[in-house]
């Protein structure tokens, strides 16, 4: 039997022996974080360089695609490394470390999505008031929000987490997770395990009711609004709405791998589908963004707010541009 203090390091045994296409593997992955890193950091300098996307929706952005760089970062310098070695091992250290970066990432994503959902709401069922409600100070709590919370509850998992006795140091994974590290524990876990499902679904649930119910009201809008009000809504929610069933459906994958056996599902298919969420993300929201984003496209203009640009694609906020024709629909139903 082992304890934790004998246990300095823990095996990936997920990892297939490949051969010499494990140099084709490293082109390939070095080849996403490259783009990963270049995407997410462009935005990120165009956001912050032009004055006039600084408003609420592109610093919410600016946020999603920080933590883009995040999460991909606690996962793929560690890949290639991996990748190019013949002993999968990892220190404890840098385990834990692996896993408050991954955990974290993964809650900050959702509720990022959850709060841009609100903005959104926002901008379609209130345009003339919009900017009294989305104030600086609000944007500031609700970004730091979206950060410390799951952050803070990451610490409190890994202090219950890294005292365990551990009866082996055998991971079934390409990265390390805190239910592969607890199922290793010599002594009941339940307290550990009953914190992480109330950590995971209050998290999940409370963006889940937050991004239904601004959608439900945005959807009534859409329905009595005019045509150019739908298409506009329509434009400005097809990013989010994609971005969001993009990360939830590898999210609710990894979710439901940690806690049930899916020996069942091929070895290749599980590893692509634990890594899914941590992969297509920063991957592709940069791209959904950038083209469903008129203003980013053309280096920060900005779309006025007069009936006369309806041919123009708009980007997060060009919802406002159809402020006079919400009006009524948005007394009508964004009020009750």
């Amino acid at each position: 039997m082992m304890n934790s203090t004998q246990v300095s390091y823990f095996t990936l045994t997920a990892y297939l022996d490949t051969g010499v296409l494990k140099y084709l593997y490293f082109i390939i992955i070095m080849s996403l974080y490259i783009f990963i890193v270049c995407a997410n950091v462009l935005l990120i300098v165009v956001i912050c360089l032009n004055r006039s996307l600084h408003e609420p929706m592109y610093l919410f952005l600016c946020s999603l695609f920080v933590n883009e760089l995040y999460g991909s970062t606690g996962l793929f310098p560690f890949l290639l490394v991996q990748i190019l070695s013949d002993i999968h091992t990892v220190s404890v250290p840098f385990c834990f470390l692996q896993i408050f970066c991954v955990h974290s990432y993964g809650a900050v994503e959702y509720l990022n999505l959850a709060i841009m959902s609100y903005d959104r709401y926002l901008a379609i069922c209130y345009p003339l008031q919009y900017n009294t409600r989305m104030t600086f100070k609000k944007i500031a709590m609700l970004i730091a929000l979206t950060w410390l919370y799951p952050c803070f509850a990451m610490v409190v998992l890994l202090s219950l987490t890294s005292p365990l006795q551990l009866c082996g140091n055998i991971i079934y994974k390409v990265y390390c997770d805190t239910h592969s590290v607890v199922k290793l524990a010599c002594p009941s876990t339940n307290a550990i395990n009953l914190y992480g499902l109330i950590a995971t679904f209050s998290t999940i649930f409370g963006a889940l009711l937050l991004i239904l119910y601004t959608y439900m009201k945005i959807l009534l809008v859409c329905a009595s609004g005019c045509k150019q009000t739908r298409q506009k809504a329509v434009s400005t929610c097809t990013p989010h709405l994609a971005s969001l069933l993009n990360f939830s459906f590898g999210a609710s994958f990894e979710i439901l791998q940690s806690r049930f056996n899916m020996s069942s599902v091929p070895n290749m298919l599980r590893i692509f589908l634990s890594l899914y969420f941590l992969t297509c993300p920063p991957l592709f929201n940069p791209v959904l963004y950038e083209i469903g984003n008129g203003e980013a496209e053309r280096g920060g203009m900005t779309c006025s707010k007069g009936p006369s640009n309806a041919g123009f694609k708009p980007g997060p906020t060009a919802v406002r541009t159809c402020s006079l024709y919400l009006q009524g629909a948005c007394s009508t139903h964004c009020a009750t």
